[in-house]
């Protein structure tokens, strides 16, 4: 018979091992959209631009960390729901196109997305990606978080503790298409948001404002979202092997 103090380290240890990594869910019946390839007689375009705030933005707010978190993150966080760069450069401005219905899929299917939580931050504060596919969450903090996903209405898709350095585990995006918050329960500053598509061609700005995406020639109309601000909508027409630049600029008075 095991003497308990022989016992507990190696209990200690499998739910360590159990919770370091947690198995990959299982493969869908149908293959993921974005691993679909388009025919090969499509004829492309490519949209870029750049995405812009005019006028003064408001200071972050920040939200003073206690305790442990201190030592990781620094005493005080910021909120990232509003990033602008030199110039007024908008970052993490979700460009995609209204509609993929029709549209053969991308040259370049999407990149699987990920969610890391660095210095009791979200990393990006807003992923786009496609609906049902498969989110990574990754904590590379010494501390304890959790990811929890629930809908506008407090349906909760996930909520997923990860108190391990190095953590990663995936879950499932909704089927349907839209937003997802995302909030950490133990650090309430820590938030992010994931917009989903039922077609492939999205994109986020980078910190510079810019964006590109290769569309098939023709015309769409490109939709530029920023939680913060009212979404907008431009018809664009793309020919075979073009460029085509777009710019949108918002105005600080149109914040919310």
């Amino acid at each position: 018979m095991l003497r308990a103090p022989f016992f507990r380290p190696l209990l200690l240890l499998a739910l360590v091992s159990a919770c370091r990594e947690t198995p990959a869910p299982p493969a869908p019946a149908t293959p993921a959209p974005s691993a679909a390839r388009p025919p090969a007689d499509v004829k492309w375009g490519t949209l870029e631009g750049k995405v812009r705030l005019a006028g003064n933005p408001p200071a972050p707010t920040l939200s003073p960390t206690t305790g442990t978190v201190v030592s990781v993150c620094g005493e005080q966080a910021e909120d990232r729901t509003l990033v602008v760069g030199a110039e007024g450069a908008l970052a993490y401005t979700v460009v995609s196109l209204k509609s993929g219905a029709g549209l053969p899929p991308p040259a370049t299917p999407p990149a699987d997305p990920v969610l890391d939580q660095k210095k009791c931050l979200y990393e990006p504060p807003v992923l786009a990606a496609l609906a049902g596919t498969t989110l990574t969450l990754r904590n590379s903090d010494p501390l304890v978080h959790n990811v929890r996903a629930a809908s506008g209405s407090n349906r909760s898709y996930f909520n997923v503790a990860m108190p391990l350095d190095g953590m990663t585990t995936r879950r499932p995006l909704p089927a349907q298409p839209g937003m997802l918050p995302i909030h950490c329960d133990i650090h309430p500053w820590m938030r992010a948001v994931v917009r989903t598509f039922d077609h492939g061609y999205f994109t986020t700005t980078r910190a510079d404002g810019g964006f590109r995406m290769e569309v098939p020639e023709g015309t769409h109309t490109l939709v530029f979202w920023h939680e913060r601000l009212p979404p907008v909508e431009r018809t664009v027409n793309v020919r075979a092997g073009e460029r085509v630049e777009v710019t949108q600029d918002w105005t600080v008075s149109e914040l919310k």
